[in-house]
C-alpha cells in the first residue's frame, strides 16, 4: 500500500519541472510521515536534475533540505511525536551497524548510505526528495528543529539541513574558534552560512570573493574582512594569513594561489564539487606543512548539534522564498549567482 502525494519532478535530464503525483510508502514500524512545509534548493539538486554528475534516476524529485511537521508515526517510533517540527537532510537510511554508522558518520556507511533522492534504497525502491507535499523517512534520519527558531525563521532553517551541516562540520573538526583566522572562499549558498557559523564560533572570519560586490553582506554576516581576489596582488598580500580555509566554490579555482594564504600547519578544506578535477602542486602543501582536505556534510548526531548551535546563536540561511512554478527560473538564477543566498520552496504551493 502507498499514498499518492503531489510533487515536482523532472521526467528526464535537463527537462523542465512538472507537477505529478508520486507514491510514498505506508509506514514501517520505524518510519515517520512528514508534511513538508519548506524545501531548499541546493546547487547539487541542479547538478543531479541536469545529470551533470551522471547516474541520475528519472523521473526525479530532488530536494534534501526538508523542513516539515510530523503527521504520522510508525508503531515503534519513540523519538518523535505528531506535530513536532522536524528536518531531513541529505540521506534517509544506512545500515546503522558498521563502524562509520556507530561513530555517527552515517554518510560513510560501509553498506552504502541511501541518498534522499535519485537513489535505490535497501528495499529496491527509488527515493524521491523534498520538492513534495509529504515524505516518509526512517526515524533515525529525522532531526528535531529547536523551539528557539521562530515561525518567521523557518524558511531559513531548511537550508541548514545541507548548507549548515556542510560548513559546521569542517569548522568544528579543524578547530575554528577564538584565536583562529578563517577564510571563506566564495560568498554563496554555502559560503554565507559558513561565515555566520565561523563568526559565532568566535573565529576571525575573512571572505575571499572574486569581486567586492557582496562586501557589505559579508560584513553583515559576521566577517571582519573582505578581499576581492580577482584584483591584482590581493592573494599575494594575504600569504601566510589563515589557519583554515573553506573552499565553498563549485567551479575549479587556483588552489596553489589560495594555499599560499595558509600559515604554518594550515588546512584548506574543499566543500564544492566541481565537474573537473582539483589540482595542486606538491610544494604548495610541503611548504609550511599545509594540508588539503575534503568534507562532505555530517552525520545525524552532528546535524542535530549544528541545529542546536544555530538556534542558540540565531543563525539561519538568508533566503528567497519561492513558489513551485518558479523553480525552473530559480535553477538558472542559482547557476548565474543571482540568488541571495539560498532559494526555498513553499511546499504548500506544490499541486
Amino acid at each position: 500500500m502507498t499514498t499518492s502525494v503531489h510533487a515536482l519532478s523532472v521526467p528526464e535530464a535537463k527537462a523542465s519541472f512538472e507537477t505529478v503525483e508520486i507514491e510514498r510508502r505506508d509506514l514501517r514500524p520505524d518510519d515517520v510521515r512528514i508534511e513538508i512545509r519548506w524545501a531548499g534548493i541546493c546547487h547539487s539538486d541542479i547538478h543531479q536534475a541536469r545529470d551533470e554528475w551522471g547516474g541520475g534516476i528519472y523521473p526525479m524529485t530532488p530536494g534534501h533540505e526538508i523542513l516539515g511537521t510530523v503527521a504520522e508515526l510508525g508503531s515503534e517510533v519513540t523519538t518523535h511525536q505528531v506535530g513536532d517540527l522536524v528536518g531531513v537532510g541529505c540521506f534517509v537510511d544506512s545500515c546503522l551497524e558498521c563502524d562509520a554508522c556507530r561513530d555517527g558518520e552515517e554518510m560513510f556507511c560501509q553498506k552504502g548510505v541511501v541518498q534522499t533522492y535519485s537513489a535505490e534504497d535497501y528495499h529496491g525502491e527509488v527515493t524521491y526528495g523534498g520538492y513534495s507535499r509529504e515524505v516518509v523517512v526512517r526515524d533515525h534520519f529525522v532531526v528535531k528543529v529547536p523551539d528557539a527558531f521562530s515561525e518567521d525563521d523557518l524558511p531559513g532553517v531548511a537550508p541548514l539541513l545541507c548548507a549548515g551541516i556542510t560548513t559546521y562540520s569542517p569548522l568544528k573538526r579543524y578547530g575554528a574558534g577564538e584565536g583562529t583566522k578563517v577564510g571563506v572562499i566564495g560568498l554563496g549558498g554555502l559560503g554565507h552560512v559558513a561565515v555566520k557559523i565561523a563568526a559565532a564560533m568566535g573565529a576571525e572570519v575573512s571572505v575571499l570573493s572574486r569581486t567586492d560586490a557582496k562586501a557589505d553582506d559579508g560584513q553583515a554576516f559576521g566577517a571582519t574582512a573582505y578581499y576581492a581576489t580577482g584584483e591584482d596582488g590581493v592573494l599575494d598580500d594575504l600569504q601566510g594569513r589563515f589557519d583554515l580555509l573553506l573552499n565553498t566554490v563549485g567551479d575549479g579555482i587556483d588552489l596553489d594561489a589560495f594555499a599560499a594564504t595558509l600559515g604554518r600547519g594550515g588546512t584548506m578544506v574543499n566543500l564544492g564539487a566541481p565537474s573537473d578535477s582539483l589540482d595542486i602542486a606538491a610544494f604548495s602543501l610541503l611548504t609550511m606543512r599545509r594540508a588539503l582536505a575534503g568534507s562532505m556534510v555530517g552525520g545525524l548526531p552532528e546535524t542535530q548539534e549544528m541545529l542546536d548551535f544555530c538556534a542558540e546563536h540565531g543563525i539561519t540561511a538568508t533566503v528567497e522564498v519561492i513558489e513551485a512554478g518558479q523553480v525552473d527560473d530559480y535553477y538558472d538564477k542559482v547557476v548565474d549567482g543571482d540568488v541571495r543566498y539560498r532559494a526555498v520552496i513553499d511546499a504548500s504551493t506544490i499541486g
